[in-house]
């Protein structure tokens, strides 16, 4: 069984930076996709970044793209997701879900999914 939990949320005024964590235990990394998604106040859940087994590939959302990054940490077994330039849209609760793929989903068709973490953007 795998589980995941996030933290490192909170509230940040505009342009400011926050970095997530997706502390992940029961397998290693190296047999999943992690992505990081976001869900905000009456909007559906979408992805914003995702890394693949091998550390390398990554994806980002349109919204995201040069304001986000995501990496990880072999030997914490742990994902990252360093936000820089946040925006008040960017206000929404934070998942981190992993999938056994071998490429990066897209989609919210992920097998286990962490609690979340509210990040709260101030203008």
């Amino acid at each position: 069984q795998v589980q995941l939990e996030e933290s490192g949320g909170g509230l940040v005024q505009a342009g400011g930076s926050l970095r997530l964590s997706c502390a992940v235990s029961g397998r290693t990394l190296f047999n999943y996709v992690v992505g990081w998604f976001r869900q905000g106040p009456g909007k559906e859940r979408e992805i914003v970044a995702g890394i693949d087994r091998s550390g390398v590939g990554t994806y980002y959302a349109d919204s995201v793209k040069g304001r986000f990054t995501v990496s990880r940490d072999i030997a914490k077994n742990t994902v990252y997701l360093q936000m820089n330039s946040l925006k008040p849209e960017d206000t929404a609760v934070y998942y981190c879900a992993a999938h056994p793929a071998i490429g990066i989903v897209t989609t919210t068709n992920y097998q286990y999914w962490g609690q979340g973490t509210q990040v709260t953007v101030s203008s």
